[in-house]
């Protein structure tokens, strides 16, 4: 049995495959859309994120007997072993007010969340490449999903939190209400910082070396467990300045502010510091993120 050659159509010519790509509405595949376009694409894509985030979620702690209460029991652990060090061993406590262990708790669990976004964002993309391959999606949902995990384990976390400050002797005060834009200012601040370490991190995988490292370099200078007003005080106004301005340490005063009687009061320009980093974390994150847009999952 022969087969009988099969004449080919002549190849289109660039004019006549641009007019049927406009005809049936067609686009490359690895065309970067304009960064409006993109936008609208990640607001379309928001059920799909939600999905994934909750999908992620489920089977994080699917091996783990005790699931995701493992998320709590190990800042808890963190604050114990930095209670006894710092709190009971060396008693620099000075600055921190007359509730230090719910000072400490208040400092660990909202550090944890900004370093577990930032970690987490890092792989969103590069631990998923079969999936960035397979579907077409705005990978920004990616680091995006990644965050909402970790919002919705501080929110799980945010309950024992509550019950040590209580516990410790704070009173219950309109001015928790203050958390709430604190927390969404530092959400707003996460999402950015993770699309930023999320293409940074698909394109360099020997950054997993690296991050571990300077977050926890971080959190040394952001005053998870020491006042950074008490170690700025008497600091040279460049170094001071630094200090507080730090986003780290903003986020974590704010919630302190919110919580703790004994902390003082929020002042403007902590919560203009706060607003500040957010809008240039998210706007740098997403823009950085955006531009790479064509190039992932391939090479």
């Amino acid at each position: 049995m022969t087969l009988e050659p099969v004449d080919m159509p002549p190849p289109l010519t660039s004019g006549q495959a641009a007019d049927l790509a406009q005809r049936y509405g067609l686009v490359a595949a690895a065309r970067r859309p304009t960064l409006p376009e993109y936008v609208g694409q990640v607001w379309s894509r928001r059920h799909f994120t939600v999905a994934y985030a909750r999908a992620r979620l489920t089977a994080l702690y699917a091996d783990a007997r005790l699931g995701q209460i493992w998320h709590v029991l190990t800042p808890l652990l963190n604050v114990f072993v930095y209670w006894l060090i710092f709190g009971y061993l060396l008693r620099r406590t000075d600055g921190t007010g007359d509730n230090y262990i719910a000072f400490l708790t208040v400092g660990v669990f909202t550090f944890t969340y900004t370093r577990e976004s930032i970690s987490t964002g890092t792989w969103s993309i590069s631990n998923r490449i079969e999936l960035v391959r397979a579907v077409h999606f705005p990978r920004a949902c990616l680091p995006i999903a990644a965050t909402l995990i970790q919002l919705q384990q501080l929110l799980m976390s945010m309950g024992v939190v509550i019950t040590i400050v209580l516990a410790t002797g704070e009173p219950l005060a309109p001015r928790w209400l203050l958390i709430v834009p604190a927390l969404l200012l530092q959400s707003v601040f996460n999402l950015g910082c993770a699309m930023l370490m999320a293409r940074i991190g698909a394109r360099n995988h020997d950054i997993g070396e690296l991050v571990p490292f300077v977050l926890r370099t971080w959190m040394y200078l952001c005053g998870v467990f020491y006042s950074v007003a008490k170690v700025a005080g008497g600091a040279p106004q460049p170094f001071r300045f630094l200090l507080e301005s730090n986003p780290g340490a903003v986020y974590i005063e704010l919630a302190r502010h919110s919580l703790l009687q004994g902390f003082g009061h929020t002042t403007p320009h902590i919560w203009a510091m706060a607003v500040l980093w957010a809008g240039l974390a998210l706007v740098g994150g997403l823009v950085v993120l955006w531009q790479a847009e064509h190039t992932y999952g391939r090479g």
